[in-house]
């Protein structure tokens, strides 16, 4: 088969790309591996009709092409949340983010806090912060940095937060004065700090919605995971035997499986880059229930060691149309390798502590759904820059254009990965 021009993957960034390139009079072909499209974007159900995203998602874009896309693809049939997450703490719940919501806490523990939080120094010269770590201890003090993002550091990046560095922080962890924290430690009445002000949903379809102005008109070829790219004679083999000619490859694979992927030779040390590029997997586990029973919060956080999930989110509170009249639904992520627990040890250590908490209720379960996702977030060790920058300038010099989460192997929140497809000239 020949094309112009392929585009392999079909989630944010490729039907971007896609989409962009069709406004341009083109017509790209993607491969995709699934039988869909949407990819991390995407969502599946359960029982008799629940619906889950594929790890949390919300828009809170600001560019205006991504905006126009979803208002364009929901028909403006958005539901507007204003942000209230909260955290479990030692079996506490905690307004999020914790270090300016301190109010539950024991007073020993919020003075030992503020104190520590007194003691950080008045400037830090960002360039002398070895790494995460460092970073955490310099704005929060000790005590604090300890206790919480310390402690789900592991939890959710799969690595201490020594290993990983801090250009990837950026605006996602709230820095608050000496004054809020105090406030937040003396009254429950305090000001939302989360750094978006509004989360947007579609009211029908899940996350999935806003990405169908982007589908019409493309053409997908599903079910057709590549497994050799041949850039001398510009073809690609995909796992029904089909192959396809290419005059332009634009990717959003994963760079670790893209280097696997290259028929001919590659280099030594792009080879050991690659193996160095290292991202979180883990498992979803979803659950149906009858009743609406749960927390009123779209989000929380859980920071105690021994309850596996590190952040639950409730598709139901999202939209209404995610589950049956009269019912509700959670999904807990836990972030581990693959088989490093058993389903029921996923169950007895994620469902069980918040059935004893009084979170839910064991009769009002439905279903649970348990699932692997290999792919969840980039990890921002000390390795990842020049790691990241062999393979890219490998892949590009083979003419190769790299897009996406993965494929540019870097920190994106859904809009940021939808941009560097649109971004495609």
């Amino acid at each position: 088969m020949k094309a112009d021009i392929i585009i392999i993957g079909a989630g944010l960034a490729g039907l971007g790309a896609s989409y962009s390139l069709r406004k341009k009079g083109y017509s790209p072909i993607i491969l995709e591996k699934d039988d869909t499209y949407g990819g991390l974007a995407g969502n599946f159900t359960i029982a008799d009709g629940f619906r889950f995203d594929r790890f949390v998602h919300f828009s809170f874009a600001k560019d205006e092409r991504v905006t126009s896309i979803f208002e364009k693809s929901t028909d403006g049939n958005i539901i507007r949340h204003i942000p209230n997450p909260f955290n479990i703490y030692n079996r506490t719940w905690i307004k999020h983010p914790a270090q300016n919501n301190l109010f539950p806490l024991s007073e020993k523990e919020k003075e030992d806090i503020i104190a520590d939080f007194k003691l950080r120094p008045e400037s830090v010269d960002i360039n002398k912060i070895g790494n995460y770590e460092q970073w955490l201890r310099a704005q929060y003090g000790d005590t604090f940095a300890e206790r919480f993002p310390m402690t789900y550091t592991p939890k959710y990046w799969m690595t201490e937060a020594a290993d990983l560095e801090t250009k990837w922080v950026g605006n996602r962890l709230y820095q608050p004065s000496v004054e809020e924290v105090i406030q937040g430690a003396n009254t429950a009445d305090t000001p939302v700090t989360y750094y978006a002000k509004e989360m947007r949903y579609p009211e029908k379809g899940g996350f999935k919605e806003f990405l169908a102005e982007l589908v019409k008109g493309a053409d997908i070829r599903y079910n057709s995971e590549v497994v050799e790219i041949d850039t001398d004679k510009k073809s690609i083999r995909v796992c029904d035997g089909n192959e396809y000619h290419y005059s332009r490859l634009i990717s959003s694979m994963p760079l670790p499986v893209l280097i696997k992927s290259m028929k001919q030779e590659v280099p030594a040390k792009v080879k050991a880059a690659s193996h160095k590029l290292r991202c979180t997997s883990g498992y979803l586990i979803s659950i149906a229930l009858k009743g609406k029973n749960i927390p009123p919060y779209l989000w929380w956080y859980i920071y105690d060691k021994d309850i596996l999930p590190a952040r639950v989110y409730s598709p139901s509170l999202k939209s209404p149309d995610n589950a049956p009249d009269g019912c509700s639904s959670l999904q807990l992520e836990v972030y581990c390798n693959k088989d490093d627990y058993s389903k029921e040890e996923l169950i007895a250590k994620s469902i069980d502590p918040l059935i004893e908490m009084g979170t839910i209720n064991r009769e009002d379960i439905i279903e649970v759904d348990v699932r692997f996702e290999p792919w969840a977030n980039v990890i921002f060790d000390h390795n990842i820059d020049e790691a990241r920058k062999a393979v890219l300038d490998y892949v590009r010099s083979l003419g190769i254009e790299p897009i996406g989460r993965f494929g540019l192997w870097d920190y994106f929140w859904t809009d940021q990965a939808l941009l560097t497809g649109l971004n495609v000239k």
